[in-house]
Formats: structure tokens, sequence, C-alpha cells
């Protein structure tokens, strides 16, 4: 929930409602665009990540490691923040072409797909 608010710029879950004019039973996730859907899940991989790996047990503790890590990949989405994270935000880029790419045949799918992982 606070994953929405990094991903977001402060955001809350109403808010996003709000701005993507989605009705009250409407939820986020099915009006995301590909590129959201994967920084949404890459950020929950990596909040979950952290989380297992510093223990955190607090509620409001993991509240903020949501949010910060949501901060961060909202940042890495929009400039690259680092050198590993610009990577990765060009695998998103490019899972997010992806099914917009007409294949001709296999092989030039499979060679994107070992591209976008290497």
């Amino acid at each position: 929930m606070h994953g929405y608010r990094g991903l977001y710029g402060g955001l809350g879950m109403r808010d996003i409602h709000e701005r993507k004019r989605l009705k009250h039973k409407e939820h986020i996730l099915d009006h995301m665009c590909i590129l959201e859907l994967a920084a949404n899940l890459f950020g929950t991989t990596q909040a979950e990540d952290k989380l297992r790996r510093e223990n955190v047990r607090s509620k409001e503790a993991a509240n903020r490691l949501h949010n910060e890590v949501g901060r961060k990949v909202r940042m890495a989405a929009r400039s690259g923040a680092s050198p590993a994270i610009q990577k990765s935000t060009q695998r998103l880029r490019l899972l997010a072409n992806f099914r917009t790419f007409d294949f001709p045949n296999r092989q030039n799918r499979w060679k994107l797909l070992i591209q976008l992982w290497q």
C-alpha cells in the first residue's frame, strides 16, 4: 500500500483512483499500463527481499521500507539512479515494448528474451 505512495510520487490509493478516474470498486492494478505493472512488480519484489534481509517485523517499518523502495523505483524509471538500476530500467522498458513487437519467427523472439535478461 505504501509502495504506491513512493511509486506515484506521494499519492495514496484514493488520489490514484481520482487521477485515473476509477470507480470505488475498481482496482488500480487492473488499470495500469505494462510499464507501471512491471515497475510495481519490480518494486514489490525488491521490497519483499529487503524486508527479509533486514528482518523487518513492525508494520510501520515495513510501510516506510515499501515507500522508500517505491520512490527508488520511480527515480530509476524516470532517470536511472545507478548502473544496476539503469540496467533494470532498460529491461523494464524492453519488457514493456515486448508485447508490441511483431516477430516474423520464433528465433527473433528468443534473441530479444536473451537480450532482456543479460
